[in-house]
Protein backbone atom coordinates (compact mmCIF):
# COMPACT_ATOMS: atom_id res chain seq x y z
CA UNK A 1 0.00 0.00 0.00
CA UNK A 2 1.13 3.00 -0.81
CA UNK A 3 0.47 7.14 0.07
CA UNK A 4 0.89 10.54 -0.89
CA UNK A 5 3.14 11.78 1.29
CA UNK A 6 2.99 15.82 1.80
CA UNK A 7 4.82 19.15 3.28
CA UNK A 8 3.24 21.20 5.63
CA UNK A 9 3.40 23.66 2.43
CA UNK A 10 0.50 21.12 0.89
CA UNK A 11 2.49 20.32 -2.11
CA UNK A 12 3.30 16.59 -2.84
CA UNK A 13 6.89 15.31 -1.31
CA UNK A 14 6.75 11.80 -2.50
CA UNK A 15 5.11 8.56 -1.48
CA UNK A 16 5.19 6.57 1.55
CA UNK A 17 4.59 2.91 1.84
CA UNK A 18 1.77 1.95 4.51
CA UNK A 19 1.56 -0.89 6.41
CA UNK A 20 -1.76 -3.03 5.57
CA UNK A 21 -1.66 -4.52 8.73
CA UNK A 22 -2.81 -1.40 10.15
CA UNK A 23 -4.26 0.46 7.45
CA UNK A 24 -5.97 -2.25 5.37
CA UNK A 25 -7.96 -3.80 8.34
CA UNK A 26 -12.11 -4.55 7.40
CA UNK A 27 -14.61 -2.36 9.39
CA UNK A 28 -15.96 -4.25 12.89
CA UNK A 29 -18.56 -2.04 14.49
CA UNK A 30 -18.71 -4.06 17.19
CA UNK A 31 -15.52 -4.20 18.12
CA UNK A 32 -15.12 -0.20 17.62
CA UNK A 33 -18.15 0.08 19.78
CA UNK A 34 -17.30 -1.92 22.53
CA UNK A 35 -13.94 -0.09 22.95
CA UNK A 36 -15.33 2.82 22.69
CA UNK A 37 -17.81 2.58 25.42
CA UNK A 38 -15.32 1.15 27.50
CA UNK A 39 -12.56 4.16 27.15
CA UNK A 40 -15.63 6.49 27.77
CA UNK A 41 -16.90 4.94 31.13
CA UNK A 42 -12.71 5.12 31.77
CA UNK A 43 -12.58 8.73 31.39
CA UNK A 44 -15.58 9.43 32.93
CA UNK A 45 -15.62 12.21 35.95
CA UNK A 46 -17.81 11.02 39.39
CA UNK A 47 -19.16 14.17 40.05
CA UNK A 48 -22.98 13.92 40.83
CA UNK A 49 -23.72 12.86 44.70
CA UNK A 50 -26.53 12.74 47.29
CA UNK A 51 -26.72 12.63 50.98
CA UNK A 52 -28.41 9.38 52.05
CA UNK A 53 -30.82 9.81 55.33
CA UNK A 54 -27.97 9.54 57.52
CA UNK A 55 -25.38 12.41 55.87
CA UNK A 56 -28.53 15.20 55.36
CA UNK A 57 -28.95 17.70 58.71
CA UNK A 58 -31.72 17.74 61.46
CA UNK A 59 -34.10 15.26 61.80
CA UNK A 60 -33.57 14.06 64.93
CA UNK A 61 -36.60 14.76 66.87
CA UNK A 62 -39.50 12.63 65.71
CA UNK A 63 -41.70 15.13 64.36
CA UNK A 64 -44.71 14.55 66.20
CA UNK A 65 -45.99 11.59 68.70
CA UNK A 66 -46.98 8.44 67.35
CA UNK A 67 -50.43 8.34 67.67
CA UNK A 68 -53.55 10.03 68.13
CA UNK A 69 -53.14 13.18 65.53
CA UNK A 70 -54.64 11.53 62.43
CA UNK A 71 -51.87 11.90 60.64
CA UNK A 72 -49.34 9.08 59.17
CA UNK A 73 -46.36 8.17 61.52
CA UNK A 74 -42.89 9.07 61.28
CA UNK A 75 -40.23 8.63 62.94
CA UNK A 76 -37.21 11.27 61.02
CA UNK A 77 -37.94 14.50 58.69
CA UNK A 78 -34.48 12.82 57.02
CA UNK A 79 -36.75 10.06 56.04
CA UNK A 80 -36.55 9.50 51.98
CA UNK A 81 -40.22 10.70 51.65
CA UNK A 82 -39.59 14.29 53.13
CA UNK A 83 -38.88 17.38 51.15
CA UNK A 84 -35.20 17.80 52.56
CA UNK A 85 -34.54 14.16 53.12
CA UNK A 86 -31.86 11.89 52.08
CA UNK A 87 -31.82 10.38 48.71
CA UNK A 88 -32.70 6.70 48.50
CA UNK A 89 -30.48 4.75 45.86
CA UNK A 90 -29.10 8.01 44.47
CA UNK A 91 -26.37 8.65 42.57
CA UNK A 92 -22.76 8.65 44.85
CA UNK A 93 -18.97 9.59 43.73
CA UNK A 94 -18.05 6.81 44.77
CA UNK A 95 -19.31 4.35 42.33
CA UNK A 96 -16.26 3.40 40.34
CA UNK A 97 -16.97 3.24 36.39
CA UNK A 98 -13.42 1.60 35.08
CA UNK A 99 -13.17 -1.45 32.84
CA UNK A 100 -11.09 -3.53 31.86
CA UNK A 101 -9.77 -3.05 28.18
CA UNK A 102 -7.55 -5.70 26.67
CA UNK A 103 -4.43 -4.67 25.27
CA UNK A 104 -5.46 -6.69 21.79
CA UNK A 105 -8.48 -5.70 21.72
CA UNK A 106 -7.58 -1.87 22.18
CA UNK A 107 -4.90 -2.41 19.35
CA UNK A 108 -7.32 -4.08 16.86
CA UNK A 109 -10.11 -1.50 17.51
CA UNK A 110 -6.89 1.43 16.87
CA UNK A 111 -6.10 0.00 13.71
CA UNK A 112 -9.72 -0.76 12.39
CA UNK A 113 -10.41 2.98 12.75
CA UNK A 114 -7.33 4.00 11.22
CA UNK A 115 -8.63 1.70 8.39
CA UNK A 116 -11.66 3.58 7.90
CA UNK A 117 -10.35 6.51 8.04
CA UNK A 118 -8.05 5.62 5.32
CA UNK A 119 -10.67 4.11 2.83
CA UNK A 120 -12.32 7.53 3.99
CA UNK A 121 -9.88 9.75 2.73
CA UNK A 122 -9.71 11.59 5.98
CA UNK A 123 -5.78 10.65 6.50
CA UNK A 124 -3.40 12.87 5.51
CA UNK A 125 0.31 11.64 5.76
CA UNK A 126 3.09 15.02 6.45
CA UNK A 127 6.79 14.54 6.09
CA UNK A 128 7.51 17.07 9.06
CA UNK A 129 5.58 19.60 11.15
CA UNK A 130 7.99 22.32 12.48
CA UNK A 131 8.18 25.89 13.52
CA UNK A 132 10.99 27.68 14.43
CA UNK A 133 9.33 29.39 17.16
CA UNK A 134 5.53 29.64 18.70
CA UNK A 135 3.16 31.65 16.22
CA UNK A 136 -0.29 31.39 15.44
CA UNK A 137 0.65 32.66 11.90
CA UNK A 138 2.47 29.83 10.73
CA UNK A 139 0.09 27.89 12.04
CA UNK A 140 -2.72 28.80 10.14
CA UNK A 141 -0.58 28.75 7.10
CA UNK A 142 -0.42 25.51 7.45
CA UNK A 143 -3.88 24.97 7.88
CA UNK A 144 -4.23 27.03 4.80
CA UNK A 145 -1.47 25.56 2.68
CA UNK A 146 -2.98 21.84 3.79
CA UNK A 147 -6.73 23.02 2.75
CA UNK A 148 -5.65 23.08 -0.76
CA UNK A 149 -5.21 19.14 -0.75
CA UNK A 150 -8.33 17.70 -2.40
CA UNK A 151 -10.88 16.55 0.03
CA UNK A 152 -9.21 17.80 2.96
CA UNK A 153 -10.72 21.54 1.94
CA UNK A 154 -12.32 21.65 5.08
CA UNK A 155 -9.36 22.26 7.35
CA UNK A 156 -9.69 25.49 6.76
CA UNK A 157 -13.25 26.19 7.76
CA UNK A 158 -14.74 23.57 9.66
CA UNK A 159 -15.20 25.21 13.04
CA UNK A 160 -15.11 22.41 15.72
CA UNK A 161 -13.11 19.08 15.80
CA UNK A 162 -11.80 19.76 12.44
CA UNK A 163 -8.19 17.58 13.10
CA UNK A 164 -5.99 15.74 15.30
CA UNK A 165 -2.39 16.57 14.52
CA UNK A 166 -0.16 13.62 15.34
CA UNK A 167 3.51 14.18 15.83
CA UNK A 168 6.42 12.07 15.80
CA UNK A 169 8.22 13.13 19.07
CA UNK A 170 7.26 16.52 21.53
CA UNK A 171 7.21 19.56 19.51
CA UNK A 172 6.50 22.81 21.98
CA UNK A 173 6.84 25.18 19.33
CA UNK A 174 4.08 23.13 16.93
CA UNK A 175 1.69 22.79 20.76
CA UNK A 176 2.06 26.64 21.33
CA UNK A 177 1.48 27.64 17.65
CA UNK A 178 -2.06 25.83 17.56
CA UNK A 179 -2.80 26.77 20.86
CA UNK A 180 -5.59 29.34 20.21
CA UNK A 181 -7.17 27.15 17.19
CA UNK A 182 -9.99 25.44 19.41
CA UNK A 183 -10.65 23.08 16.63
CA UNK A 184 -7.22 21.72 16.09
CA UNK A 185 -5.38 18.90 18.74
CA UNK A 186 -1.96 18.00 19.23
CA UNK A 187 -1.34 14.90 20.37
CA UNK A 188 2.18 12.42 20.11
CA UNK A 189 1.37 9.78 17.62
CA UNK A 190 1.62 6.87 20.09
CA UNK A 191 -0.98 8.61 22.47
CA UNK A 192 -3.49 8.74 20.01
CA UNK A 193 -6.71 6.29 20.87
CA UNK A 194 -9.70 5.52 19.16
CA UNK A 195 -12.04 7.48 20.80
CA UNK A 196 -9.53 10.85 19.88
CA UNK A 197 -9.21 9.76 16.25
CA UNK A 198 -13.43 9.15 16.00
CA UNK A 199 -13.77 12.53 17.45
CA UNK A 200 -12.49 14.76 14.56
CA UNK A 201 -12.66 14.78 11.14
CA UNK A 202 -9.32 14.50 10.15
CA UNK A 203 -6.36 13.07 11.07
CA UNK A 204 -2.55 14.19 9.97
CA UNK A 205 0.20 12.12 10.85
CA UNK A 206 3.65 13.92 11.11
CA UNK A 207 6.67 12.03 9.98
CA UNK A 208 4.88 8.53 9.43
CA UNK A 209 8.18 6.58 9.07
CA UNK A 210 8.86 7.48 12.67
CA UNK A 211 5.63 7.82 14.25
CA UNK A 212 4.33 4.22 13.10
CA UNK A 213 7.43 2.78 14.81
CA UNK A 214 5.31 2.93 17.87
CA UNK A 215 3.23 0.43 16.74
CA UNK A 216 5.97 -1.70 15.70
CA UNK A 217 5.35 -5.30 17.04
CA UNK A 218 1.65 -4.82 17.41
CA UNK A 219 1.40 -6.00 14.12
CA UNK A 220 2.03 -9.17 12.26
CA UNK A 221 2.80 -6.64 8.89
CA UNK A 222 5.74 -4.97 8.11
Amino acid sequence: METTLYNQKGTSAGTFKLPKGIFDLPWNADLVHEVVRLMNSNSRTNIAHTKTRGEVRGGGKKPWKQKGTGRARHGSTRSPIWVGGGVAHGPRNTQNYSRKINKKTKTKALFTVLSRKFKDGEILFIDNLTFPAPKAKDAKNVLLSLSKIKGYEKLATKPENVAIFALDKRQDAVTKSFGNFGNISIEEFRNINPVSIMNHKYLVISNPAESLKTLTGKTKED
